[in-house]
């Protein structure tokens, strides 16, 4: 557990998160519901002091993730790209926040995510990181920043984290790039690895395409071995069988997070706009929507068009 080095007693110590629906989660509620009852008690015993407000929650760290497998838990992953959907998310309860090259698609307008570029991200990156004040940030390294040399991904890296004010980064690719990332966590980087399908080579698997199947799973789980051997704190699955996935969570003692996984991971990830139905058109397998933002925004915008053309906005309760 860290703990300030401040002299200031009232200062509050870094304190590990609960995750998910794991009895931990429940436990720490009912510790800190209790805490604050107790401690109140004892202050009015004492002097008729008002209860001490409760302490914010700590900032969640690549340890609190780990600590999730080992206790069995589950936590949850969202992309945001944006302010508002950061700060929402994060209030929310989501643990880990992906600023993906998902942004490419889902912000930019491209058709796939290998056009959108670092100095694309940053921006993005940066506005998420300002407006979480608890969840994990973790920036996508785009194609074509990390591919040349581990030296290329470490200056990538660094700049996410300096620029970005990203927690942590994630690069694509199997054990090839095992070096890479230690290198990178060497430098002081914390890295989260992917696996499976990985969006960044679509050309060279022949489309979006799941993973191993078959005799193919052998090869996910030494990439994912090798990976968290290189110091990688999480590996991420992407359209892969449910038993695979098992098999690579099971070889490993980092945290796994599936994306089209199955649910023996130990996190779980969508893109937002899928996961609220802001995104129109078929959705992968994979997605569940929990809302149908997309309709609601299209009702809210025809309403206002409606009432701007005729006349009744803005009324006087809108003017001056």
């Amino acid at each position: 557990m860290a703990t300030s080095n401040s002299s200031d007693s009232s200062t509050p110590a870094e304190l590990a998160a609960p995750y998910g629906n794991g009895p931990a989660a429940s436990a720490a509620g009912a510790a800190g519901t209790n805490g604050g009852t107790t401690g109140g008690t004892a202050g009015s015993a004492a002097g008729g002091a008002a209860d001490a407000p409760r302490k914010p929650a700590a900032r969640i760290r690549t340890h609190h993730l780990h600590q999730a497998k080992v206790n069995g838990e589950h936590f949850a992953m969202l992309t945001a790209y944006d302010q508002y959907t950061a700060e929402i998310f994060d209030q929310a309860g989501i643990e880990v926040l992906l600023v993906g090259d998902s942004a490419s698609n889902n912000v930019f307008g491209n058709e796939t995510s290998l056009p959108v570029t670092v100095d694309e991200l940053l921006p993005l990156c940066r506005a998420v990181a300002r407006s979480a004040r608890r969840a994990l940030v973790v920036a996508d390294l785009p194609f074509g920043s990390y591919e040349v040399s581990a030296q290329q991904a470490v200056a990538t890296g660094v700049r996410f984290l300096k620029e970005g004010l990203a927690h942590a980064v994630k690069i694509e690719g199997g054990k090839f790039y095992a070096e890479t990332v230690r290198a990178m966590v060497q430098a002081g980087i914390p890295v989260m690895a992917h696996i499976g399908f990985t969006p960044q080579s679509e050309h060279a698997l022949g489309g979006y395409r799941v993973q191993g199947r078959g005799d193919d799973a052998e090869r996910l789980i030494a990439d994912a071995v090798a990976l968290a051997d290189a110091g990688a704190f999480c590996v991420l699955m992407e359209m892969v069988p449910a038993d695979t996935a098992a098999a690579v969570d099971a070889a490993v003692e980092v945290p796994t997070v599936g994306i089209g996984a199955g649910n023996a991971t130990t996190g779980q990830v969508l893109v937002w706009q899928d996961m609220a139905g802001l995104r129109g058109g078929k959705m992968a397998k994979f997605v569940k929507q929990y809302a149908d933002l997309r309709t609601s925004l299209s009702n809210a915008a025809a309403a206002y068009g409606d009432d701007v053309r005729s006349g009744q906005f803005p009324g006087p309760e809108h003017s001056f």
